[in-house]
């Protein structure tokens, strides 16, 4: 009787785009597609292909071998190509939760359309794996995951060692979710590539197996051992049959199979012992010397990630809520058109693209597809405004008054101050020459200086004139010729107080003075704004000190820009050795008050740095030679140029974030920019927006193995620090990477530059740099243990604008006032309000924020009833709805209509 079962599973990791341009990937792509589909009907003992866990190259190959589809799905059908479950492989953390969502469920959906899917969470090269994975796959129905990084494995004859919490004596284990769901983990411990290119030949044969096997046997648990025969772009080895063969005369003890991941799944989880480890939460490499995490590509090339942030918050948290909205008007949801800007959207979402570590020409082209996906969802977000203003009701808002509405489509309230343009008069080109209207209507615009805005019930709402101009526009209607226009447009600031998540209201513009002046937020005598919730004082060095004005705590010289070289890659941040962090403070500052109103102040601190115009020439010798980063020499540069940064701070009337816009001409290489904020707060942990979950994390290492001077992590809206009283929640826009550092810092990357791509050889990459003007948003929130949660939600609605949309006096069917979707509860945080896949019925998902304590929930949506779902929009045996929702829970709910 055979002793060992060694599985060898044929594939190749697809990285659709890396160290070459996606077309030249894409062409080797039909290279090895072609071979297969040759092999699957010519080698019957060629069991099966695994294609990477992603349907996408299934499209990249259709493109162009159209004639193949047939031969596509009979190959798929038998069982040849082996597919799915996703759309691509992402990286986890540098995407949103929803879009995490919408690879799985495109993903299954298309494996579906085409065959059975691999139910295998396969992430072989992701940079690190979030917390929430198990229960993402459980709501998938996948009940195993497969990754190569994250867990240390520790052989020593199957032995843990036991201040390890992140390793595991065997290649398999439990994966344990903050929420207690588990799942089956599968770690390539010896890589996904530990079968590659299995030898033909009886010397080299031996050669191989016997080195292979012995890696195998370290960490397997049971007798049954995986080969994965493949690598990065690896073609079909053509003649590995022959080769098991081969192996199978060898080692007679041994039976070597052509298999795939059903059967091998099948196999080992049937015979596990019961001594596996538990691993639990994000997979990090939290047990290793810290270098190669990989978590700086969350700095690099920040470009990437401030559009990615924006063309999700535009089809999340616009496009989708609106097109939702305005379904019972219109009768038809735009689901083609969703998918196709998602799936535009996703193809920038592979690890090697979206975490900005690949060529120059890779990432110049992910700037056509986010813009391809933005532009799908505005025009679809303008068509839902539409159609809902349309049949809004207006009748009751003045005559001769200019109407519009304002849409908050995120999932909290809202209390803040927005700027919108409203057209006040036009004249079309049909009624004479263009310059002779823009005169005309420049002369009536002098004559305007005094506006103001009512609601619904005339109710004068605080707002402020900004700016009167004329300019051109045009319309284009769908049932004729476009209608070109100049036109007055009026600017004007609007106070939105407890404005509600998910609802509309209306308003117009009126010509006339408003309520009497309140009195501004700025003080000029101590240098303070201030508002009900808190007072900024700006030091003459513009570094600020905050006061929560409800706990008359205050948390001193924040806002310092901190400023280091880089000798790095796009993946690994390094400090030369002996360089002198550089902070803005301590060069010419210059403060002036841009805007000082009742309802905003904007302060603008100009600050000129002095710092080294690149790294030392050594750098790029030692590029050249495939010096690791460790191993670097070079120094900064002695010759010094000015980097000047202009922070606009902003606070509002009544909003509790300070809001911050620096802006800054890059001309410097190999450098990092940091604003840092010091809380002295005492805690040891701190928390962050990640996937589905606000993971809380070590403020320092707890590894005695860790050698990376710096512990980068990841966020998504936030990061925040807080003792058992007070805190601080730092937002952010697209700024993905920030670090705590000594006295509980909180230190927030605001750029990287970099000059190549690193890992296996030299590729150079002048555009990581990021030459040129560059803006970063942030923002700043002290917090109450009554305010720590709101806080979290508003950091969210940060990056979620208001939408305006103009319309007419007229009556509707619609209320000029009303809340879609009313959301009761505390720690929930929604992330879609979206209409089911080719379906009618709505679906909304979100999470508890905390992963401690349940909390109370209760979501209304009028003439709906909801039921339980799981994450690819099925309903779940139990549907009925709890009142509340569990630690670390994602909660999908799919709304019939009643």
């Amino acid at each position: 009787m055979k002793n060992k079962k060694v599985y060898i599973i044929s594939h190749s990791h697809w990285d659709r785009e890396w160290y070459l341009p996606y077309e030249q990937h894409h062409m080797r792509l039909i290279r090895l597609m072609d071979d297969l589909l040759e092999i699957f009907e010519t080698n019957p003992d060629f069991n099966s292909f695994h294609l990477d866990g992603q349907t996408i190259i299934l499209d990249d190959y259709l493109q162009v071998r159209p004639e193949k589809k047939e031969a596509v799905e009979r190959a798929i059908k038998n069982g040849k190509l082996r597919i799915g479950p996703f759309y691509i492989l992402q990286d986890d953390f540098l995407i949103s939760s929803e879009a995490n969502t919408r690879n799985t469920l495109i993903g299954l959906e298309e494996s579906k359309k085409w065959g059975k899917p691999v139910m295998l969470g396969y992430f072989p090269d992701t940079f690190g794996n979030m917390g929430q994975t198990p229960q993402m796959m459980k709501e998938a129905g996948i009940k195993a995951a497969a990754f190569g990084r994250g867990v240390k494995p520790t052989g020593f004859n199957n032995a843990v060692i036991n201040d390890e919490k992140y390793a595991s004596q065997f290649s398999e284990m439990w994966w344990e979710g903050p929420d207690s769901t588990k799942i089956f983990g599968l770690l390539f411990a010896n890589w996904y590539s530990n079968g590659n290119e299995i030898p033909t030949t009886k010397k080299e044969a031996i050669e191989f197996w016997e080195k292979k096997l012995a890696d195998a046997n370290q960490y397997a648990s049971t007798d049954h051992l995986l080969m994965m025969n493949g690598v990065d772009h690896q073609p079909v080895q053509k003649d590995v049959t022959q080769a098991i063969a081969l192996a199978n005369e060898l080692y007679p003890d041994i039976d070597f199979i052509h298999s795939n991941f059903d059967d091998y799944l099948a196999a080992v989880m049937s015979d596990l012992p019961d001594n596996l480890s538990t691993v639990t939460g994000e997979l990090t490499s939290q047990e290793t010397d810290g270098w190669y995490t990989l978590a700086n590509t969350a700095s690099a090339r920040i470009y990437i990630k401030q559009k990615n942030t924006e063309v999700q918050r535009q089809l999340e948290n616009i496009t989708e809520p609106l097109a939702t909205m305005a379904y019972d008007m219109t009768k038809s949801y735009p689901h083609d058109e969703l998918r196709y800007a998602w799936k535009t959207l996703m193809q920038n979402h592979p690890h090697d693209s979206i975490c900005g570590c690949s060529v120059d020409e890779v990432h110049r082209e992910m700037m056509s597809r986010f813009d391809k996906a933005l532009e799908v969802g505005k025009y679809l977000a303008d068509e839902a405004t539409l159609a809902l203003t349309s049949n809004i009701d207006t009748s009751n808002l003045p005559t001769n008054s200019k109407p519009f509405v304002v849409f908050n489509t995120a999932g909290v309230e809202k209390n803040e101050v927005i700027e919108t343009t409203i057209e006040w008069m036009r004249r079309p080109f049909s009624q004479g020459k263009s310059n002779e209207l823009y005169d005309e209507l420049k002369q009536i615009a002098k004559t305007l200086n005094e506006f103001h805005v009512v609601d619904s019930d005339g109710t004068i709402i605080p707002s402020e004139l900004v700016t009167v101009d004329v300019s051109f526009d045009y319309d284009l209607p769908t049932d004729r010729f476009r209608i070109p226009y100049m036109a007055i447009f009026v600017t004007i600031r609007l106070s939105l107080a407890s404005f509600n998540e998910m609802s509309w209201q209306s308003f117009a513009l009126v010509e006339g003075a408003s309520q009497a002046k309140d009195k501004t937020l700025f003080d000029k005598n101590t240098q303070t704004i201030e508002n009900d919730y808190i007072k900024v004082a700006i030091q003459n060095n513009g570094l600020i000190d905050i006061t929560n004005k409800e706990t008359n705590i205050t948390y001193p010289s924040g806002l310092i820009f901190e400023n280091v070289g880089d000798v790095g890659n796009e993946y690994i941040f390094k400090q030369p050795e002996n360089d002198t962090p550089l902070y803005a403070h301590d060069f010419p500052t210059t403060i002036n008050v841009v805007t000082d109103t009742p309802l905003v102040c904007e302060v603008l601190i100009e600050q000129q740095m002095m710092i080294p115009l690149s790294a030392e020439d050594l750098l790029q010798e030692e590029m050249k030679a495939v010096i690791e980063m460790r191993d670097r020499q070079a120094q900064r540069s002695k010759d010094l140029g000015t980097l000047t940064l202009e922070t606009t701070l902003r606070v509002e009337k009544n909003n509790r974030q300070i809001k911050c816009h620096t802006e800054f001409d890059n001309q410097m290489r190999d450098h990092r920019l940091r604003v840092l904020f010091p809380t002295d707060l005492t805690t040891e942990t701190h928390v962050a927006e990640s996937i589905f979950e606000v993971v809380e994390r070590p403020n320092t290492v707890q590894n005695k193995h860790w050698e990376n001077p710096t512990n980068p992590q990841h966020q998504h809206s936030f990061v925040a620090l807080r003792d058992e009283k007070n805190g601080i929640t730092i937002s952010n826009y697209g700024l993905n990477e920030y670090e705590i550092l000594t006295n509980n810092t909180i230190a927030v990357t605001l750029l990287r530059a970099v000059g190549e791509l690193g890992d296996w050889g030299y590729f150079p990459t002048p555009e990581a740099q990021c030459l040129g003007k560059q803006s970063v948003d942030f923002a700043i929130e002290v917090t109450t243990e009554n305010t720590l949660f709101d806080s979290y939600k508003r950091a969210q609605s940060f990056q979620i604008p208001t939408t305006v949309k103009q319309t007419t006096r007229h009556t509707g069917v619609l209320a000029p006032n009303y809340q879609f979707l009313s959301i009761d509860g505390k720690q929930f945080a929604l992330t879609a309000l979206k209409r089911q896949e080719f379906g009618e019925d709505i679906i909304t998902r979100g999470f508890n924020l905390s992963n401690q304590t349940s909390s109370t929930l209760n979501l209304e949506i009028n003439e709906y009833t909801p039921f339980e779902a799981n994450m690819i929009e099925e309903f779940k045996e139990n549907t009925s709805v709890s009142t509340t929702i569990e630690p670390a829970k994602i909660q999908t709910l799919r709304w019939k209509k009643k």
